[in-house]
């Protein structure tokens, strides 16, 4: 199952700063979380690509912005993942101010997904992601990622929980179960990001499906003028 719009995403440019982003595109959708929260992973489900995002073992190899054009004005974006990166600390605070600068001034950002692992409560820095996206007014939706990690119950009573935090501080905000390795919760991320990305899939033509023949009884007259059926 693939999506005829993300399919097609392919690498432009990784830059540092918001000024050297491209200034073509209108919509634009950002993927941001914990180092180690499955973004490149879920990424590549998500284009259907093996290895549009770089996946790597040890976290904290993004530290430059991605992007990821699907069609003329339209792009993905890799963000820099946050939490455990051990790079050079000058390094570090210059990539967190690029980022900063590009969330809060990009004009094309429509919508940020937020990744988090399911199996862990959600940290100082992603709660400070949501206030953060909040104050801007842009739009979040949470992957609850590597849901296939626990079994159903608690990963549902995970996803409960955080919905009714959502509810309660953050209205701009949705969350949903993911796992990259099922492709479990692909559907519902598609529909998100074409919402956002103001994009209406083609809809598939129905199949033609003859009608069952139906007998027509004919009225015949009889001589005497008397109807028979």
């Amino acid at each position: 199952m693939q999506h005829p719009l993300y399919q097609q995403a392919t690498y432009l440019k990784s830059v540092p700063t918001l000024a050297l982003c491209p200034d073509d595109l209108t919509h634009e959708v950002a993927f941001a979380g914990r180092s180690n929260s499955g973004k490149s992973s879920a990424l590549n489900v998500i284009t259907s690509q093996k290895g549009l995002a770089r996946i790597s073992k040890t976290p904290g190899r993004t530290q430059l912005i991605n992007f990821f054009p699907v069609d003329e004005t339209r792009a993905l974006v890799d963000l820099p993942g946050y939490g455990f990166a051990k790079v050079n600390v000058k390094i570090k605070r210059a990539w967190e101010a690029g980022l900063s600068e590009y969330i809060e001034k990009s004009k094309g950002l429509k919508g940020l997904i937020l990744l988090m692992d399911c199996r862990m409560p959600p940290t100082d820095i992603d709660l400070q992601m949501l206030d953060w996206s909040e104050s801007l007014g842009l739009p979040i939706h949470i992957l609850l990622t590597k849901s296939d990690k626990l079994k159903k119950g608690p990963a549902k009573a995970a996803l409960l929980k955080l919905q009714t935090l959502l509810k309660e501080s953050y209205p701009m905000a949705s969350a949903q179960l993911f796992s990259s390795l099922k492709r479990e919760g692909l559907a519902q991320v598609w529909n998100k990001l074409d919402e956002w990305m103001e994009y209406e899939r083609p809809v598939k033509e129905k199949s033609f499906v003859p009608q069952k023949e139906v007998k027509v009884s004919i009225k015949k007259k009889k001589k005497n003028g008397i109807r028979q059926f």
